[in-house]
């Protein structure tokens, strides 16, 4: 940027076309992701996180367990999620992305919801993801809950499509609406939306 000046202060700027379009795409990323959902994040990066969960399939339940406090993931407690979210059909445990949790906490705060997260599913193994794709069309081949990026939720006494539209604008992630299953799926990969 090129500024000039004539004695007391910023008389004009002058921007070329190159960076006058960066500084109007950066101003419009900026304005992507809602206000409210940014502050959230900035004031939680180094606060306690905690969320609580039940899996659908094996009745197994964690009510409030931090994983996350004074700046860092617990290993204990992120290991006792990864069980909780193993791949009920085998018992197949696998490391679950915490940026995954974080999604969860993060939407528990937007909710204003404190119960638990129902878990449809989370970590799915390749001969699972496998059996699910020989029964439905709607099962990614290169599904992200095979690489422990994604889970298939509800949350008690909300609305699916509430909770698909705040999943939505927290922006974190791919987010799908199941209805008719009755869940809605969330990852840590690219955002999009179906």
């Amino acid at each position: 940027m090129d500024t000039k000046s004539t004695g007391g202060g910023l008389s004009h700027c002058n921007l070329d076309r190159r960076s006058f379009l960066k500084l109007g795409m950066t101003l419009a990323c900026g304005l992507l992701v809602p206000f409210p959902v940014r502050a959230a994040i900035n004031a939680s990066s180094s606060a306690t996180r905690s969320i609580s969960l039940r899996n659908t399939h094996t009745g197994e339940s964690l009510e409030k367990v931090t994983y996350f406090a004074e700046g860092q993931y617990l290993p204990e407690a992120l290991r006792e999620i990864d069980v909780l979210l193993r791949d009920h059909r085998n018992g197949e445990i696998r490391t679950i992305d915490p940026k995954l949790y974080d999604q969860l906490f993060e939407l528990g705060r937007a909710m204003d919801h404190a119960g638990p997260f129902e878990i449809i599913s989370g970590y799915r193994s390749p001969a699972s993801n496998s059996e699910l794709r020989n029964q439905s069309r709607g099962v990614a081949k290169r599904s992200f809950h095979l690489t422990g990026q994604a889970v298939d939720i509800r949350l008690p006494g909300v609305q699916l499509a509430q909770l698909r539209r705040a999943a939505i604008a927290h922006r974190a992630g791919g987010v799908g609406f199941y209805p008719s299953s009755g869940f809605v799926h969330i990852d840590t990969g690219p955002f999009r939306t179906w």
